[in-house]
């Protein structure tokens, strides 16, 4: 299965995220596992993606399951049979490098947490519109309906994180 994974899954599985609970942090630890053994991560050409989790996780690949996940991007980026790259449209006139060409102009998204649009983005430009896998963001829960009239699917990997 192709698959998106939003930053938000590797922090909890760091125990970086203080509202996720155990059961949610299993859920992301199993998916990152599942995910470097059997599935095909999908990202952007750009780097955007990567960037962002190189800002937020450890390249070294310690101490936690989401820094290892992060090596296991960096090793395996340019492997087809894990890890796709599909481009994506940056918008010049962005003031903060957030806008993307597929990403929907409606007003329902436009509140839309600006730093998740290139998940979103990298989604719709894929043939396939592969799932975004979420743990504790909010944002996703708030626009799910919005987000779906475009064939966004989106995994909650830890639905009690969910108010």
């Amino acid at each position: 299965m192709k698959l998106i994974v939003d930053t938000n899954v590797p922090l909890v599985a760091n125990r970086q995220t203080p509202q996720a609970s155990p059961t949610c942090v299993e859920a992301c630890v199993r998916l990152l596992l599942n995910v470097q053994r059997e599935q095909t991560l999908v990202l952007d050409h750009d780097w955007y993606v990567i960037r962002e989790y190189k800002n937020k996780l450890r390249s070294t690949g310690e101490p936690g399951v989401g820094d290892a996940f992060l090596k296991w991007v960096l090793t395996n980026r340019n492997n087809p049979a894990r890890c796709e790259r599909i481009s994506i449209t940056r918008l010049s006139d962005s003031d903060d490098g957030n806008d993307f060409a597929e990403f929907p102009v409606d007003p329902a998204l436009a509140t839309f947490d600006r730093a998740d649009r290139k998940f979103v983005a990298i989604a719709l430009a894929h043939p396939e519109k592969p799932p975004i896998f979420n743990a504790t963001d909010t944002d996703w829960w708030i626009h799910q309906v919005s987000l779906e009239k475009y064939g966004i699917e989106i995994n909650f990997l830890c639905p009690d994180a969910i108010p």
